[in-house]
């Protein structure tokens, strides 16, 4: 792998993480369109040590204010919120350690994350046309944090995107769309963190090296722009580009796809 293929892949991640439009399945895709080397799984995932900083430090205030409340009384509105998402972080657990294998072997093949951007890029939209928006984070009680932590165990399947599922369920949840990506951020931390850690004990030798290193600044850095464009967009624009863009992206790859296997 030369050095500049890790920084596109970086880029690529740090903006597809957090935008809804799924960095696995971009991640999976640009490889075997323009016929690099598969990285694999394991260095997707390395990759998301970059996109946790960038989320980690946009929302450092939150964690923060959170963990100070907490301390100071369990039952106050910091320590529900950790305890929602401590328990929202459990069905993408379980689902990653049942189905991390399976989704290596079918995951990639083309035609599920074509057809899941299509998809859940159209649920999106759905959500945002129903959803009431009128509530904030701090009310999101631990059935709400189930809900929203078991769409994200949908997110292991490439082209459903964890940041687009979490979005989606929290809109027909009735969040409005700032506090719907933020929740949606604070909640990919902890188990993009776990899988983080768990794939980089599979790395192949001299994966860890200068590639890995500057694919990870790069989607620091682009994460971090991401997430600041997605609040913006979603506040101007609401999910129509999104759902414009997925839907475009799926249809585009399935005809990529049939080209290539005719």
């Amino acid at each position: 792998m030369t050095l500049w293929h890790p920084g596109v892949l970086g880029l690529v991640q740090g903006v597809a993480e957090f935008l809804p439009i799924s960095s696995s399945a971009h991640l999976a895709l640009f490889p075997w369109v323009f016929h690099w080397e598969d990285p694999g799984l394991a260095f997707d995932a390395a990759l998301h040590l970059g996109t946790l900083f960038a989320a980690l430090w946009y929302y450092r205030r939150e964690w923060l204010a959170a963990f100070a409340d907490a301390a100071r009384a369990p039952r106050s509105a910091g320590g529900r919120l950790l305890f929602g998402l401590a328990l929202g972080t459990v069905p993408g657990g379980i689902a990653g350690l049942l189905f991390e294998h399976r989704v290596e072997r079918w995951g990639r093949f083309p035609p599920v994350p074509a057809a899941c951007l299509i998809v859940f890029g159209l649920l999106l939209g759905l959500a945002a046309r129903l959803g009431a928006r009128s509530r904030r984070v701090e009310d999101i009680g631990w059935r709400d944090a189930l809900i929203i932590g078991a769409a994200q165990a949908l997110a292991l399947v490439p082209g459903v995107s964890r940041s687009g599922i979490t979005i989606t369920a929290g809109l027909f949840l009735g969040l409005g769309y700032q506090d719907a990506a933020a929740y949606c951020f604070l909640l990919a931390a902890p188990i993009t963190a776990a899988a983080a850690l768990h794939s980089l004990a599979k790395l192949p030798p001299g994966l860890g090296g200068g590639p890995f290193w500057v694919g990870a600044a790069v989607a620091a850095v682009s994460g971090a722009l991401a997430i600041k464009a997605l609040i913006a967009g979603l506040n101007r624009w609401g999910t129509r580009p999104f759902v414009i863009y997925r839907v475009a992206a799926g249809l585009g790859l399935l005809a990529l796809w049939l080209a290539r296997a005719g």
